[in-house]
């Protein structure tokens, strides 16, 4: 299988050293990984599903990626809609299973061959906001908007150490974003890295709908970095009412959290955090 990390070869500058031996040191060094996983999806039957699509990731939890993937894009609406979803062997020699293979069950649309489905995710899409927003909306299973949750900001304020101690694959590298998915009483449900921010969350959301656990009413999901409208979306089609990051949002991120009536937290460090959206379920 894929490695989460590996070594590499580094010179280590360090201009603070007493001696000029120890100012250029050549050591290994632990990095983070990052290789294609090629997502393959189709009805069940004779012949292999087609490619819909590769996406640059840190290997593990690779079965909740894919499903995470298909869910957040509105391509399956429950793990219902999966018959089978295996790790398969690729072309690489020797051979790194960076392929996943998801079968659908009948009556399931073919993502690969349905001109009616689109991807609204990436920067480069051709929509404006209002027409990404919209395409959310209809897709979206949850109305976050009620949701009755309610957290003391003394209790946000300690997800992100919480979140921190839960990286291994960052204190090994420190190259690799982060998902917390919290309860209500800020207990660490799962948490999963990625070197792609929104890879971190749609393995939390995978491993949610494999699980069952949908919607994830009452729930906090905090990200390591900064929020993009792609991973608003995200929490909003997992029917999260509460997403915080350790960092800014975009502009459309918080349009589309207004829009869901989803609360957003930004620049979640140490006592301090910017409200965008929902500051109703955050107390003092």
């Amino acid at each position: 299988m894929g490695r989460a990390s590996d070594r590499r070869g580094v010179v280590r500058v360090d201009l603070d050293a007493a001696e000029a031996s120890r100012r250029r040191v050549r050591r290994p060094d632990t990095i983070a990984a990052e290789e294609p996983l090629e997502l393959r999806v189709g009805p069940a039957g004779p012949g292999r599903r087609r490619p819909l699509t590769v996406t640059m990731r840190t290997p593990g939890a690779d079965l909740d990626l894919a499903v995470g993937f298909l869910f957040t894009e509105g391509l399956i609406r429950s793990a219902d809609d999966v018959a089978t979803a295996q790790l398969c062997a690729g072309a690489e020699t020797p051979n790194t299973y960076n392929v996943v293979d998801v079968t659908l069950v009948p009556g399931v649309p073919d993502p690969v061959s349905d001109a009616t489905r689109h991807f609204h995710t990436t920067s480069a899409c051709g929509v404006c906001g209002k027409a990404s927003i919209d395409a959310v909306r209809t897709q979206s299973l949850f109305d976050v908007g009620d949701d009755p949750l309610s957290v003391p900001a003394e209790l946000l304020a300690e997800l992100p150490q919480r979140l921190r101690a839960g990286q291994r694959g960052f204190d090994r590298t420190g190259g690799l974003h982060a998902a917390g998915l919290f309860s209500a009483d800020g207990d660490l449900v799962v948490l999963r890295e990625d070197v792609g921010r929104h890879n971190a969350v749609d393995k939390v959301v995978g491993w949610a709908v494999r699980e069952r656990r949908l919607p994830l009413s009452g729930h906090m999901l905090l990200v390591s970095g900064r929020v993009s409208f792609e991973l608003t979306q995200k929490a909003w089609m997992a029917g999260v009412p509460l997403l915080a990051a350790v960092s800014a949002p975009s502009t459309l991120a918080v349009d589309v959290a207004a829009e869901a009536g989803l609360t957003l937290v930004g620049f979640l460090r140490g006592r301090t955090m910017n409200v965008y959206t929902g500051e109703h379920r955050v107390t003092s």
